[in-house]
């Protein structure tokens, strides 16, 4: 539209409409005349007001959302911390219950065969690329730990005592190929030397190559002089394959060690010797066995075979 003077008086009396219009509305109050087309624009333009407004509602509720944001978070960290100590806990009464199982069969063992023992527990492991299996406990000198001392936990024989420093010590285990440890067979009493060879079954040596050995055969240290560097009686381990004698002087086993050497964790080291050697007091009782089944086939004649099971001529 031009910018004329008809246009301009139109626009005055367009504005002046308007302000009568909404005068009288405010006037009438619920009786205005204006209501019904109040009502009727509503109408009209109520969908397209609501959907507006359900575009915009979302924006402020994550305004809202926002602003409660620091106290949900700050509960939820709350709810995480006390689910990670629950979790620490349960896994440190886990621990405390294993080291005490650990504990307990050492006891048991360290009775058995009467030896006043020294418990540690297994802080570190030899360098990874060194060719040695070694431990280093949590005991040394202070504790009256000496070199060449046997140590041993529920299972067995771990090793002997190397190296002792005011606080620690290292131990060589018994199957470190470096190891060599007198052995005495289940009542047989054959003699040998067993050699270890890493993560392979012991190397067994027995002094007499006729002694007749087989699978599942048991051994325990023979003892040392003065009882250093090995007490007598300890479990070493089973036979698990025997090599033909071949007229040898000796006879060679392999033996598996009934200590894991991987999974150390509460030993004891062997600071009093036993009065007496307790032969195969220490030894676990052996697995009763299985008994296999019998089944009885009990074979019933027919009606028509007489009972000496001949047949008749017809």
């Amino acid at each position: 539209m031009r910018d004329t003077r008809e246009s301009r008086l139109l626009l005055v009396l367009l504005i002046a409409i308007a302000f009568a219009l909404i005068t009288v509305d405010i006037r009438g109050g619920e009786d205005s005349p204006v209501d019904g087309a109040r009502r009727t624009a509503a109408t009209v333009f109520g969908p397209i007001e609501n959907g507006v407004s359900s575009a915009v509602n979302p924006v402020g509720n994550a305004i809202q959302a926002v602003k409660d944001s620091g106290d949900r978070h700050d509960r939820i960290a709350q709810l995480e911390r006390a689910n990670a100590g629950l979790k620490a806990k349960l896994g440190s009464d886990d621990r405390n219950r294993s080291r005490l199982k650990q504990l307990d069969k050492i006891l048991r063992t360290a009775g058995a065969g009467q030896y006043g023992i020294k418990g540690a527990e297994v802080i570190a492991i030899g360098a990874a690329q060194g060719f040695s299996w070694t431990v280093t406990i949590d005991v040394g000198a202070n504790d009256g730990i000496k070199r060449d001392m046997t140590v041993l936990n529920g299972d067995g024989l771990v090793g002997r005592v190397t190296t002792v420093g005011p606080n620690t010590a290292t131990v060589l285990l018994a199957n470190d190929p470096d190891f060599t440890v007198g052995t005495r067979m289940e009542s047989t009493d054959e003699l040998g030397f067993a050699s270890g060879q890493g993560d392979r079954p012991l190397r067994v040596e027995l002094l007499n190559g006729k002694a007749k050995i087989k699978k599942g055969d048991r051994l325990v240290t023979f003892g040392s002089q003065a009882d250093k560097p090995f007490v007598p009686g300890v479990p070493v381990g089973l036979v698990s394959r025997v090599d033909p004698s071949g007229g040898d002087l000796t006879r060679t086993l392999y033996v598996t060690p009934y200590v894991s050497f991987t999974k150390l964790d509460i030993v004891g080291v062997v600071v009093q010797a036993p009065r007496k050697d307790p032969r195969d007091d220490v030894l676990p009782p052996k697995p009763k066995p299985t008994p296999t089944p019998t089944v009885t086939v009990t074979v019933t004649p027919s009606g028509d075979v007489p009972a000496d099971g001949l047949q008749q001529e017809q």
